[in-house]
C-alpha cells in the first residue's frame, strides 16, 4: 500500500509540475505576442468600468492566473500608471477570466493534450521565424497544462479504492471551513487559482469528492488567489495596497454572500448538468460572474470605502524612482513601459539643468548653481536604479523586439547621465570660475553662446518628442540639426579667436571659459544625437541584430 501511495504522490507532483510549467510558458508566449499592446490596453481601455471588466477577463486568459493579473495591477498602481477606480473593474473581470480554463477542462480538452503538445513542439523546432515560434510556445504550453491535468486524473483513479482518502474527502463536506482553509493555503502556495480549480475538478471527475465539498474547496481557492497580491502590496504605495485589499474583499464578500445559499446553489447546479466536471466548472463561473454583477455598479463607492480603510500614508521624503516596480520584471512588455516613463522623468531633469545654463552665466546665480548640482544628484539616483532595473529585465525571457528595446533604453539612459555629468562636472565648474573671477563675456561672445545654448535646448526637446512619439523622421531631423550645431561650434571658435586678435578685453579675460562652454554645449548635442539615433534606427537594429545573433549561433532571449 505504501508503494501505491509513493507512486501516486510522485505522479501528482509530476502532473502538477507539467500543469504549472505549461501555464508559465503559455503565459510567456502570449505576452510576447501581445507585446507593447498590453501597456496600451491597460492605460487606454480601463477608464470605462465595462471595458475594464472585459480587459480583466482577457488579461487573465492571457496570464492563466487572476493572481498574476492582480500583481500586475498592484505594480501599475504603485507606479501611478493607473488609478484605483480603473483597477477595480479589471479585478472583477480577471476573476471571470479564470473560469475559462475550468470550462475547457469540463469539455475534456485533456484528451487531446498530447497532439497539441506535438504540434506546438513541431512549430518551435522547425520554424525559423520568431513570430511562429511564439505561437508554437503558446500551443505547447496549452497542451502541457492539460497533459498535467490528465496525468493527475489518471494517477488519482486508484484512490477511489483506498478507504482512507474517500473518508478524508467526506470529512471535507462535514467541515466546510476546514475545506476552505486548505484550498486557500494550497492556492496561495502554487500562485495559481486556475491550477487549484483544475485539481478540484479532477477530484470531482474521479468521484473522490462530492459537489458539496467541491463548492467549499472552490470558495477557498477563490480566497487564496488574493493572498499573493496582498504580499506584493506590502511596503508599496497605499494605492497598490488598496488594489490588493480590494481583490481579497471582493472574494470574501462573495463567499459570505454565497455560504447561506449553498443548498439552493447546489440544487441549481445539479439541474444544470449531471456531469461532475461541468458542475464544478459552473460553480466557479457562476460565483465569479455573480460577484462582478453585484459589485460593478458600486465601484466608486467601493473605492471610497478602500480609501477610508487604508488612508494615505505620510509621504516618504527620500528621493527614489516613481515608476520602476520590481514585481513587474516578469512582465517585460509592461516593465519596459515603466522604464520608459522613468527615463522620460530623467530627461525632464536633464533638460531643466541644460536650460539653467544660460541663467547661471548671465546672472552669476550661485543659488541656481547649487540647485543644478542637487538635480544632478537626483539624475544619478534615477540613472543607477533605471540601469539596474533594465539589466534585471535583460535576464528575463524576452522577445527579440523587447530585447532590442531594452538595449536601446540602456543606451539612452547612459547618454542622459553623460549630459548630466557634463553639466555638473564641466559647466558648473566654469560658472564657478566665472563668478569667482568676477569677469563677463563680451557682448558679441555672450550673444553667440546664447544662440548656441538655445539651439541645443531646442534639439533636446525635439529628441524628447521623437522618443515619446517614436517618430523616426523627427529623430532623423535631430541628427541633421546636430551637424549644424557642430559647424556652429567651429564657427564660434573662429569668431572668438578673431576678437582675441583685435584685443577685446572681455574676450581675453573669459577666453578659456568661453571655449570650454561652447565645447560642453557641443558634447551635450552629441549625446542628444546618440539618443535620436536609437529612436531612428530601432527597426533597422532589430533586423540587423537578429541576423547577427543567429549567424554567431547565440540564441536571443526570445528563442530561449
Amino acid at each position: 500500500m505504501i508503494k501505491v501511495w509513493h507512486v501516486i504522490v510522485l505522479g501528482l507532483v509530476g502532473g502538477m509540475g507539467l500543469l504549472l510549467y505549461g501555464m508559465t510558458i503559455m503565459s510567456e508566449g502570449l505576452q510576447k505576442i501581445a507585446g507593447s499592446k498590453l501597456r496600451q490596453i491597460l492605460s487606454s481601455l480601463t477608464h470605462n468600468r465595462f471595458s475594464g471588466l472585459i480587459v480583466g477577463a482577457l488579461l487573465t486568459i492571457l496570464f492563466q492566473s487572476s493572481t498574476a493579473t492582480t500583481v500586475i495591477l498592484v505594480g501599475l498602481t504603485s507606479a501611478s500608471v493607473i488609478s484605483l477606480r480603473q483597477t477595480l473593474p479589471v479585478i472583477l473581470g480577471s476573476d471571470i477570466g479564470t473560469t475559462v480554463t475550468a470550462q475547457l477542462i469540463a469539455l475534456k480538452v485533456t484528451e487531446i493534450a498530447l497532439p497539441i503538445v506535438g504540434i506546438g513542439a513541431s512549430i518551435i523546432f522547425f520554424s525559423k521565424r520568431d513570430r511562429y515560434r511564439r505561437y508554437g510556445q503558446v500551443l505547447m504550453g496549452f497542451g502541457l497544462m492539460f497533459l498535467g491535468l490528465k496525468i493527475m486524473s489518471e494517477i488519482m483513479l486508484p484512490l477511489r479504492q483506498d478507504p482512507f482518502f474517500p473518508q478524508l474527502m467526506a470529512n471535507m463536506s462535514k467541515l466546510p471551513l476546514l475545506a476552505m482553509f486548505v484550498a486557500a493555503i494550497f492556492t496561495f502556495l502554487i500562485h495559481s487559482s486556475a491550477a487549484a480549480v483544475g485539481i478540484i475538478m479532477v477530484m470531482a471527475m474521479q468521484h473522490l469528492i462530492d459537489l458539496h465539498a467541491a463548492i467549499y474547496l472552490l470558495f477557498g481557492a477563490n480566497i487564496g488567489t488574493s493572498f499573493t497580491a496582498i504580499l506584493s502590496g506590502l511596503g508599496s504605495t497605499r494605492e497598490s495596497q488598496r488594489v490588493a485589499t480590494a481583490h481579497l474583499l471582493f472574494k470574501l464578500a462573495g463567499v459570505l454572500m454565497m455560504i447561506p445559499l449553498v443548498q439552493p446553489f447546489e440544487a441549481l447546479l445539479v439541474r444544470l448538468s449531471s456531469s461532475p466536471a461541468y458542475q464544478v466548472a459552473n460553480v466557479h463561473t457562476i460565483f465569479n460572474i455573480a460577484i462582478a454583477m453585484v459589485f460593478l455598479p458600486f465601484i466608486p463607492q467601493f473605492a471610497k470605502l478602500l480609501e477610508k480603510i487604508l488612508p494615505n500614508k505620510k509621504e516618504d521624503k527620500k528621493f527614489k524612482p516613481r515608476y520602476l516596480d520590481q514585481t513587474l520584471i516578469k512582465t517585460p512588455s509592461i516593465a519596459l513601459g515603466l522604464a520608459t516613463k522613468e527615463i522620460m522623468r530623467i530627461w525632464d531633469y536633464v533638460l531643466d539643468m541644460t536650460k539653467s545654463i544660460a541663467a547661471i552665466f548671465e546672472k552669476n546665480d550661485l543659488s541656481l548653481l547649487q540647485q543644478v548640482n542637487k538635480t544632478e544628484e537626483k539624475v544619478d539616483i534615477l540613472y543607477k536604479e533605471s540601469s539596474e532595473y533594465l539589466t534585471s529585465l535583460l535576464r528575463q525571457p524576452l522577445s527579440r523586439q523587447e530585447f532590442l528595446k531594452c538595449m536601446s533604453l540602456i543606451n539612452i539612459v547612459n547618454d542622459l547621465e553623460h549630459v548630466g555629468d557634463i553639466i555638473e562636472k564641466n559647466v558648473t565648474y566654469l560658472a564657478q570660475c566665472k563668478i569667482d573671477g568676477q569677469c563677463n563675456f563680451s557682448e558679441e561672445g555672450w550673444d553667440e553662446i546664447s544662440i548656441m545654448h538655445k539651439r541645443v535646448c531646442d534639439l533636446m526637446q525635439m529628441a524628447n518628442m521623437a522618443m515619446v512619439t517614436s517618430n523616426r523622421e523627427m529623430a532623423a531631423k535631430v541628427m541633421k540639426l546636430q551637424l549644424e550645431i557642430d559647424k556652429m561650434e567651429r564657427h564660434l571658435r573662429v569668431l572668438h579667436i578673431h576678437r582675441l586678435r583685435i584685443g577685446t578685453q572681455e574676450s581675453e579675460a573669459t577666453s578659456s571659459t568661453h571655449l570650454d562652454l561652447i565645447n560642453a554645449l557641443l558634447h551635450i548635442s552629441v549625446h542628444t544625437r546618440n539618443i535620436a539615433m536609437e529612436v531612428a534606427n530601432e527597426q533597422l537594429e532589430m533586423t540587423a541584430s537578429g541576423e547577427r545573433l543567429d549567424a554567431t549561433g547565440i540564441t536571443t532571449p526570445g528563442q530561449a
